[in-house]
């Protein structure tokens, strides 16, 4: 099943910001539109849409079994009533990330970075949900979709701060941050 994310001029969440964080930023548009199917969704129409990024949600990767077990068990579903803003974060990684071999990319991920184990502690306030693009031809390597409450937007925050200062962000070379609410 693949999701297509789609700014433009109509959908249910509104955007707040839209900021480039490292690399190029994505076009400013007032609206999201979130679809899921078995094909990649085009734009609806070209006038509607001005950018469109698809990912898919795969099993999950670099986790040990407790820790993917603790994560089934803190993560919270997405679609929450309460968890009205939300993130969408793309990412690309370098070419020098790539050419790690999956032992070494772990070894950043959690060994060195903790980013599964610092994560846990904003389970289940914040909800996400990795999509994979990398193989789908797309400009980004991952998409990654976040969902809280606005009253936990602290913690969101504080999640992103600590991600972004770890030995595993530096292999970013492009990301894009874009917080929305979703349209009353």
């Amino acid at each position: 099943m693949f999701t297509t994310f789609r700014g433009g001029q109509a959908g249910p969440w509104r955007i707040i910001l839209n900021s480039a964080v490292k690399g190029e930023g994505l076009a400013a548009v007032p609206a999201l539109a979130v679809t899921q199917s078995p094909t990649i969704a085009l734009p609806l129409l070209p006038s509607t849409t001005s950018w469109r990024m698809a990912g898919v949600a795969s099993h999950v990767r670099y986790v040990e079994k407790a820790e993917k077990e603790q994560l089934a068990e803190k993560q919270a579903p997405l679609g929450r009533k309460e968890a009205t803003s939300a993130a969408l974060i793309p990412i690309r990684k370098s070419a020098a990330w790539w050419a790690l071999s999956q032992d070494e990319r772990r070894e950043i991920l959690e060994a060195k970075s903790h980013h599964i184990s610092s994560s846990l502690k904003y389970l289940p306030q914040v909800a996400r949900q990795l999509y994979h693009c990398r193989d789908l031809g797309e400009p980004f390597d991952f998409i990654t979709w976040f969902e809280y409450a606005p009253e936990h937007a602290p913690q969101f925050e504080e999640l992103v701060a600590t991600l972004r200062g770890t030995e595993e962000w530096t292999f970013v070379e492009r990301e894009v941050d874009v917080r929305l609410q979703l349209a009353e």
